[in-house]
């Protein structure tokens, strides 16, 4: 049966989480941390999570998604967290139910589609493959070919587009001259690359604004007001664009929100010095390696390359119109 959901269920999710989600490359949870991923999360809603028990109570599956308007596409999308199933249990009539149920719940509050999207608040971390347990902060979609992204292939979900999830071992990093050139060319035209200094820059809000997202608008202004290193473009004092902010996890892994120019400043080179220049300043403070994430069709993916990116996972962008 198909349970709504509540917080006794929560050891055994855990526990189902570290037996068959960890097989598609997660990360383990923790009382803490499925805690801080789910249950504490601001746009956790118990409406929109449940659990699929089989005839003596036991925990067999968890679905989860989440909504708010404030999101992107937040009006009218409900996301897709997850669906995960007990082996015994993984077949398209149980994850047809699980996904049903998520899929009503978004119909209930109004929503018109159904999203598998990176802008997802719910963070699930994975481990980057053929690596001493290195991982990234969150799943950009689902993992191409795993059994959760053949059934919504096959039940309505079209795949948007596919994720490249990158990684780079920072040692023996270094800037190379073609880069170095293109920097002093947009040197002469007035733009300098650097650290973010309150005492020479101006400007942050206004080019985060220009740049239409709220997600860096939270945190790139809050990380400058605060004095965490970001990596900015400049002309004149004024910020044109930014990279960052520069943060070493403690697992060791580079932390950055994204990277950003002003519309108004684009086609000197600074989003592909801005992004060199965050990489060396990752390096000097000890961080051992950076991972991300783009579309497989971005031309960007050329720069990451040149950089010393690798490929080592692909996701999936779904979407499906739900019907009324």
């Amino acid at each position: 049966m198909i349970a709504a959901w509540d917080r006794r269920y929560a050891g055994e999710t855990i526990a189902l989480w570290n037996r068959e989600a960890v097989m598609d490359g997660y990360k383990e949870l923790t009382e803490e941390s499925f805690d801080r991923i789910f249950l504490s999360n601001s746009y956790f809603d118990s409406g929109s999570a449940f659990v699929l028990l089989d005839a003596g109570g036991r925990v067999k599956g968890f679905a989860c998604g989440c909504t708010g308007d404030d999101l992107p596409l937040g009006d009218t999308a409900g996301y897709l967290t997850c669906i995960v199933l007990s082996g015994d249990c993984k077949n398209d009539e149980h994850f047809g139910r699980m996904l049903e149920a998520l899929e009503r719940r978004f119909r209930q509050l109004g929503k018109k589609q159904a999203e598998v999207l990176f802008f997802n608040p719910m963070r699930l971390p994975w481990y980057i493959p053929d690596t001493p347990g290195h991982e990234h902060n969150n799943a950009p979609g689902v993992p191409v070919d795993s059994a959760l992204h053949r059934f919504l292939l096959g039940n309505g979900y079209a795949e948007r587009t596919r994720e490249n999830a990158m990684y780079l071992h920072l040692s023996g990093f270094a800037i190379p001259d073609e880069i170095a050139a293109k920097e002093a060319k947009a040197a002469a035209s007035g733009y300098s690359v650097g650290l973010f200094d309150p005492a020479k820059h101006s400007g942050v809000a206004e080019m985060l604004a220009g740049l239409n997202n709220p997600l860096w608008q939270k945190e790139i202004a809050s990380c400058t007001a605060e004095g965490k290193p970001v990596v900015v473009a400049s002309r004149g004092g004024t910020v044109v664009g930014f990279a960052g902010p520069v943060v070493r996890q403690d697992n060791g892994r580079g932390y950055f929100a994204g990277i950003g120019v002003h519309p108004d400043h684009e086609g000197h080179g600074l989003g592909t010095i801005l992004f060199f220049r965050l990489c060396e300043a990752f390096r000097d403070i000890g961080t051992e390696y950076m991972s991300l994430y783009t579309g497989s069709g971005n031309p960007a993916i050329r720069i990451y390359e040149k950089a010393g990116f690798k490929t080592v996972k692909q996701f999936a962008v779904m979407r499906k119109e739900l019907a009324r």
